[in-house]
């Protein structure tokens, strides 16, 4: 995506090209029919229409896959079906993510956050610790705690470029 917004002309078609199946795999394990093949083209031609609002310092998995959720939220409310989104949902690793690739993300973005902000985070959300067992590793109260995991989630949800709207309709 970097040599894509930089001008690369076969670097956007490439990562087109590679998006393709995993949008594909992450729409059709949600919806049935031909439907996936529908919301793949319409992300992708989000992605076209939105490829300068990407923060190129910031990881591009996250941002497509918000992007793609937010597809077919839309796609759902159109049409009035019902489908089971996932508000936690592991972000492509069920749908062909490598896992390294995820946890680098991962890692990058929790770079960006104050380190004891990251080390609250990465204890309650990527460790599955409770907020009582955050508390007491990291001497926090229990309130906090809460506070400092919902304001570094927010500071990573500007961070992959999903407004304040986007999380709000989630």
């Amino acid at each position: 995506m970097r040599a894509a917004q930089a001008g690369d002309a076969q670097a956007y078609r490439s990562l087109l090209s590679a998006l393709r199946p995993w949008l594909l795999s992450y729409f059709r394990r949600r919806l049935h029919g031909s439907e996936g093949e529908d919301l793949v083209q319409m992300t992708l031609l989000s992605l076209h229409e939105k490829r300068h609002t990407y923060n190129p310092d910031a990881p591009f998995m996250p941002w497509i896959a918000a992007v793609a959720r937010h597809k077919l939220i839309d796609y759902v409310r159109k049409t009035g079906r019902h489908v089971h989104v996932e508000l936690n949902e592991e972000l492509g690793l069920a749908d062909g993510m490598q896992p390294d690739l995820a946890a680098r993300d991962v890692a990058v973005l929790l770079a960006q956050l104050p380190k004891d902000q990251a080390r609250v985070i990465s204890l309650h959300k990527l460790q599955d610790m409770s907020v009582d067992e955050v508390s007491r590793a990291t001497g926090k109260s229990p309130s906090a705690v809460k506070v400092i995991v919902h304001r570094g989630l927010k500071k990573l949800q500007a961070l992959v470029g999903v407004s304040k709207r986007e999380a709000a309709d989630e």
